[in-house]
């Protein structure tokens, strides 16, 4: 599966690289685990469709009522049609030196955070409506003047979900600009209920799936494949004892693309439907 770059892949000067960049993101069908190289941090306004992505320690879904700000990586996403025919997001792409000033200017004290937290959910309102329509207006500005006025946008957008969220925005801001690294059997047992593959996994590793096989068996002492199925239907059967999610709200998360599919290898594996444990 190729990696696709961005980005550079939707900028027309690659020789230019700006520390703000928008780009109006559309399709027409669903695309189902782009491995994507994320070269600076991005704002994704979803407007139409689904989206789930994946990165080293954790995975999110979002829908059209949710926007993400995601730190800049290596990350696996799947972009969804909806109800309607076309899937639609705003893209706003940002430098770490635009966020190292905007955090000198703006934030004080600023304490040094440990944990990296990859990705931020923030909810659609009337608000962000009104900005992303103030995007689209100046992407039909004078070039010259574009930059300042994504400048005044970006600032404008920080400050809002600041005055939003308080002091969790700030610190998952503060976050973007730590250069930790997760460990391997973190990013491993994070995966356990998602639905990648291992090859997949191997990626967000930074690792070769030969590389990630042989670290694998090091640590673990079986094979990735059975152990990931096996904890993936344990987890899944935990889930399901709780009674307050069915196998229909499930499946998706513990790797299964049908609902059948997930059905049979867990009764293979329990003796026992889903669908009877979640009674």
């Amino acid at each position: 599966m190729p990696i696709d770059n961005i980005p550079e892949l939707y900028l027309n000067n690659l020789k230019h690289k700006p520390d703000l960049f928008v780009y109006d993101f559309k399709m027409t069908e669903d695309t189902i685990k782009t491995k994507v190289n994320l070269n600076m941090h991005m704002f994704s306004f979803l407007q139409i469709g689904k989206k789930q992505v994946h990165f080293a320690g954790t995975s999110v879904t979002v829908n059209k009522d949710q926007s993400l700000l995601l730190k800049k990586g290596n990350w696996i996403w799947t972009e969804l049609l909806d109800t309607d025919a076309i899937y639609y997001c705003k893209l706003l792409f940002f430098s770490e030196k635009i966020l190292e000033d905007f955090l000198e200017k703006h934030i004080q004290h600023q304490q040094i955070i440990k944990e990296e937290v990859p990705y931020f959910t923030i909810r659609n309102d009337a608000y962000i409506t009104s900005y992303l329509n103030s995007l689209s207006t100046i992407s039909d500005a004078p070039t010259v003047f574009i930059e300042n006025l994504l400048s005044v946008k970006f600032e404008e957008i920080m400050l809002y979900l600041i005055h939003k969220y308080g002091e969790k925005f700030e610190l998952y801001l503060k976050s973007l600009i730590v250069k930790e690294t997760s460990p391997f059997k973190k990013i491993i047992e994070s995966k356990i209920h998602s639905n990648l593959k291992l090859e997949e996994i191997a990626f967000l590793c930074n690792m070769s799936l030969s590389t990630f096989k042989r670290h694998f068996i090091n640590e673990y002492k079986t094979s990735p494949g059975k152990w990931l199925q096996d904890k993936r239907l344990q987890k899944a059967k935990e889930v399901l004892e709780q009674g307050q999610l069915t196998p229909s709200d499930i499946y998706l998360d513990f790797g299964y693309n049908n609902l059948s599919n997930f059905s049979i290898a867990f009764k293979n594996k329990f003796g026992v439907s889903p669908k009877e444990i979640s009674k």
